[in-house]
């Protein structure tokens, strides 16, 4: 999971780690980018606005290198339009902050089984 506010991770970590999951973070894209490189986990939840990489950039780089990466797509702070973008790069499911966790883990299970 990439998001540069520590917060958001925590929360996320909490109710993934809740739900079963293993979670690795990362708190920018480039990190994330290095971590995936290194071990491919088998879904990525990525912040769409972050410093230095946003998660538009994070999801094309992905998407580019690994045809088959799994990602979701989350913001607080971009517009419709800029969800819409992540899934022509490749996000396969999009939230809008903030989002019901009910939802994300239903993504998340959806994802992990196909």
């Amino acid at each position: 999971m990439i998001d540069d506010q520590a917060a958001i991770r925590m929360l996320l970590r909490t109710v993934l780690e809740n739900a079963g999951y293993t979670v690795r973070e990362a708190a920018s894209g480039q990190m994330a980018l290095a971590l995936y490189r290194e071990q491919r986990p088998d879904l990525v939840i990525t912040d769409l606005v972050m410093p230095e990489m946003t998660g538009l950039d994070l999801i094309l780089e992905m998407t580019r290198e690994f045809l088959d990466a799994k990602v979701i797509a989350m913001t607080g702070e971009i517009s419709e339009e800029g969800l819409q973008t992540a899934k022509l790069l490749g996000a396969r499911h999009t939230f809008h902050k903030p989002f019901s966790m009910d939802k994300l883990l239903t993504a998340i299970r959806y994802e992990l089984a196909h």
